[in-house]
């Protein structure tokens, strides 16, 4: 009894010692986030649009279905599935390690002997052996507990990691799409372009025939023509081109993509950021980071514990007898149960190489959350400000193309009057063309940059 008790104290003292050989993991209080990502819009409450499902965010009902195509086809998804089956595959082993292992065996051995031999008269002897063999090590330092937690965080950064492809595969498809709708539009401008100067070029040739223009304007008036026709084709190049992303975003075969128009899309949420410690929650790759420093974390603790010794009790049992007929038989039971303590002294600086090794990981997985950190700030910036930008440049892009496309008209009227040379029609066109693409192209950009900042803030993946 009271060795019982004696040894009871003695696990119990081991259980506080491995309070002080491994530690508890606590978010580093070096890391800083940015305050303010460069902007003034930013909201002193917790909204954020990342807590929004992409449902939510856009609402065009053809590109919501082709989201959802992509979730359940996209390769990398499903490669990502497969990462967390094997690392669901590494926790449930990390889990075993509390348990004993338990091992048996069969064995039958035949010997001769030498007539010399200290077995004198006997040539030979059989042994048949039916045996078990259970081993348990104790955690007395906390290195088992390390594992599974080491385990539970290469998990977890898995199903981050699977999140965080959900979220760009989300923005890549919507960004495809805002662009496949924004190339619609100018290829719409460009025909249209293309019917008024194939009139205008008619206009131009009348004018000729009747005294009043020249060869050289007709000239100047086909090549503008013959430009609008090149920047179409380059247009429509473009559009299958990313029609085929899309295809591939999808998981599918390059295809035709049935879509809606650029100036039916409509995104009216308030486009808040919420204040910066939520990129720790909402963003998956800050918080894949963060799982890979718990990671590198528990592991220098299994590393640090392998500095102590191990308890381990073995326990062997069966039986074992010289005849197979009297294997079974009650007197040939055998047990044998063995407690020790093992400390490692020499190896070859082994031990202390993996401590110092994983010292440097954990160091290293720090150094990536932070970047993590500051990639996530860095990007939020440079979202917001991007749709800033663009607003107000749609704005005076609006302005400006109503200015081109005004003086277009005048200028066409004043050369059907005969008030205008045609030098001042092709400019005003040209023009008129440019910036009209150009508007085209920044109602893009806002869309495109919309889109950036909801995967800076770590939506899509809900």
């Amino acid at each position: 009894m009271k060795i019982t008790k004696g040894i009871i104290f003695t696990l119990i003292l081991l259980s506080l010692q491995s309070c002080l050989v491994t530690k508890e993991y606590g978010r580093p209080e070096t890391v800083e986030v940015s305050q303010n990502f460069r902007t003034e819009n930013l909201p002193k409450d917790s909204l954020s649009i990342a807590t929004l499902s992409w449902k939510e965010i856009f609402t065009d009902t053809i590109l919501q279905n082709y989201i959802e195509e992509g979730l359940r086809n996209n390769m990398d998804i499903r490669i990502a599935l497969q990462q967390i089956a094997i690392a669901e595959a590494y926790v449930k082993q990390g889990r075993a390690g509390y348990f004993p292992t338990l091992n048996a065996s069969a064995r039958a051995t035949h010997q001769e002997f030498s007539e010399s031999s200290q077995f004198g008269d006997i040539s030979s002897a059989n042994q048949f052996e039916i045996a078990g063999g259970l081993s348990w090590e104790a955690d007395i330092w906390g290195k088992i507990r390390s594992a599974k937690r080491a385990s539970d965080a290469s998990y977890l950064q898995t199903v981050a990691a699977h999140q965080a492809v959900k979220s760009r595969l989300v923005a890549n498809i919507a960004s495809s799409y805002y662009q496949l709708l924004a190339i619609d539009e100018q290829i719409r401008v460009t025909t249209e372009t293309i019917e008024t100067r194939t009139k205008g070029l008619e206009t131009t040739v009348a004018l000729k025939d009747a005294g009043i223009g020249n060869e050289a304007g007709v000239k100047q008036t086909e090549a503008q023509l013959f430009t609008a026709k090149a920047i179409l084709v380059d247009l429509e190049t473009q559009s299958r081109f990313v029609e085929n992303t899309l295809s591939i975003l999808l998981g599918a075969a390059p295809q035709s993509m049935r879509r809606s128009t650029l100036e039916e899309q409509n995104i009216a949420i308030p486009l808040e950021t919420g204040v910066p410690a939520q990129l720790l929650r909402n963003r998956p790759d800050v918080m894949a980071a963060e799982f890979s420093l718990m990671n590198a974390f528990e592991l220098t603790n299994v590393a640090r514990a392998n500095f102590y010794p191990s308890l381990s009790l073995t326990a062997n049992g069966g039986f074992q007898s010289l005849e197979l007929d009297k294997l079974l038989n009650v007197n040939s039971l055998f047990a044998s149960v063995v407690g020790g303590l093992t400390q490692p002294i020499f190896n070859g600086r082994k031990i202390r190489t993996e401590f110092e090794v994983s010292q440097a990981r954990q160091e290293q997985a720090l150094l990536e959350f932070k970047y993590s950190l500051l990639v996530a700030g860095k990007e939020v910036s440079d979202a917001m400000y991007s749709i800033e930008a663009a607003t107000e440049k749609i704005r005076i892009k609006e302005n400006e193309n109503e200015a081109y496309v005004l003086a277009a008209g005048y200028s066409q009227e004043l050369l059907d009057s005969g008030m205008a040379n045609y030098l001042e029609v092709l400019v005003a066109q040209g023009l008129a063309l440019t910036s009209n693409l150009d508007l085209v192209a920044v109602k893009n950009n806002r869309l495109q940059a919309i889109v950036d900042l909801y995967e800076a803030l770590g939506g899509g993946w809900r």
